[in-house]
């Protein structure tokens, strides 16, 4: 039976004696005072105006006796209460809507940022779930309501995966999904397979990535990790676009790095020849990897403009550092360097919380083309944020695309 994690209670928060927190139907937090008999919106305390939000957290119930009373049943934990649960985590109003001060930090986790959510109906698709931050993404969201697709390389570690989340969770929605982001045969095979299902799709996290990898050209005449980290990812959601717009309001959330600060791409490379494949001898792949994470960010903020006006916002993130997932599994000096830094970083569990962050945050339901770390919006690099070069390298994936589907055909 799973147990909603809480956060320990804010002292300055506590309400006077004679003083009690209420919330109205449409979420709106006020304060009644017992012993004058009056109301008010601003805690007694802080002063501060709190607002929860619309929905129940996943697994309660509201119900009304005949006379009128209101009680709550939690039918995961089977109890009743007569509290409105969402009480437990209000939030405080802000003026200012672009305000992204909140409690989430470097220390939190996936599931603290989904507190008192219920995604029932929501679909999410999440490319490399069956390990590290993507697995923990999947079951952040998978234990909060949302139906999950994991779709994954290795299929016996997702179906493993799979059968964590349900031994935590029965009721639990997971599915799992074939894909190999080196082919874009298989891109193309996975999306046929949802369409076919007809779901909706209201969170598409591109989270799978390979680090490390030696020169290698696959089976679509492409750099590996240019492929596996930008263009797969591109032609996904190129794929699912209009799954996306009738799902809306829906989000892209592109994991990314802070890796791309290094990146030594220019717009100058950005042309099919220069990087579609580079050169063996000129080949570094901590490079491949800093420029693919740029590709990233560039990716994201040409797709926000792109797809925002259809109710379809996107954003990119840096999930942390040097964490111990299955990133450096190519190369046994970065598996022993990932594992010597390992008490270090965070958890696999706070490594997915800015992912789950840009997914759910209802501060972030319009707004898109930012760059978040630690659930905080950030500046990326310069070059990140060139609109120019965005622009640039959305021609040539789409020409790389079209080359290739090109010669699928004939």
């Amino acid at each position: 039976m799973a147990t909603q994690q809480t956060f320990d209670s804010d002292s300055e928060d506590e309400m006077p004696p004679g003083w009690e927190e209420r919330v109205t139907t449409d979420g709106k937090v006020y304060y009644a005072n017992h012993e004058t008999k009056k109301t008010q919106w601003f805690h007694p305390v802080t002063g501060k105006k709190k607002a929860v939000k619309g929905e129940l957290p996943y697994g309660w119930e509201r119900n009304v006796t005949d006379d009128g009373t209101v009680f709550y049943v939690d039918h995961i934990n089977q109890k009743t209460t007569y509290t409105d649960p969402r009480l437990a985590f209000a939030q405080e109003v802000k003026e200012n809507p672009l305000d992204f001060r909140q409690k989430f930090d470097a220390s939190s986790t996936a599931l603290q940022v989904l507190m008192g959510r219920d995604l029932s109906g929501k679909y999410a698709l999440i490319t490399g779930a069956n390990s590290g931050i993507g697995f923990e993404t999947a079951r952040s969201l998978a234990l909060h309501g949302a139906t999950v697709v994991m779709a994954c390389r290795d299929l016996e570690a997702a179906e493993c995966g799979r059968a964590a989340i349900l031994a935590e969770l029965a009721q639990a929605k997971v599915e799992v999904m074939h894909v190999d982001l080196a082919s874009l045969k298989s891109v193309k095979a996975l999306v046929d397979q949802y369409i076919q299902k007809g779901w909706p799709l209201h969170i598409l996290i591109l989270n799978a990535a390979v680090f490390g990898v030696g020169f290698s050209v696959t089976e679509d005449g492409l750099e590996r990790t240019f492929q596996v980290n930008h263009l797969a990812h591109f032609y996904l959601t190129r794929l699912l676009v209009n799954v996306l717009m009738e799902s809306a309001p829906a989000r892209v959330v592109v994991v990314s790095s802070e890796s791309h600060r290094m990146s030594t791409l220019t717009e100058h490379d950005l042309v099919v020849d220069r990087i579609s494949p580079p050169k063996p001898g000129n080949f570094w792949h901590f490079d491949a990897y800093n420029n693919s994470k740029l590709c990233n960010v560039l990716f994201a903020n040409e797709l926000n403009c792109r797809l925002s006006p259809h109710g379809v916002v996107a954003n990119s993130l840096h999930p942390g550092n040097m964490m111990s997932s299955g990133l450096p599994r190519h190369w046994w000096l970065y598996r022993l360097l990932f594992a010597l830094v390992r008490p270090f970083t965070k958890s696999m569990q706070q490594g997915a919380s800015t992912t789950v962050y840009c997914a759910v945050a209802d501060e972030l339901s319009n707004v898109g083309g930012l760059y978040f770390n630690n659930c905080c919006r950030c500046p990326p690099s310069k070059a990140a944020s060139s609109k120019s070069m965005g622009t640039t390298l959305w021609s040539l994936s789409e020409r790389l695309l079209d080359k290739r589907e090109k010669q699928r055909v004939s």
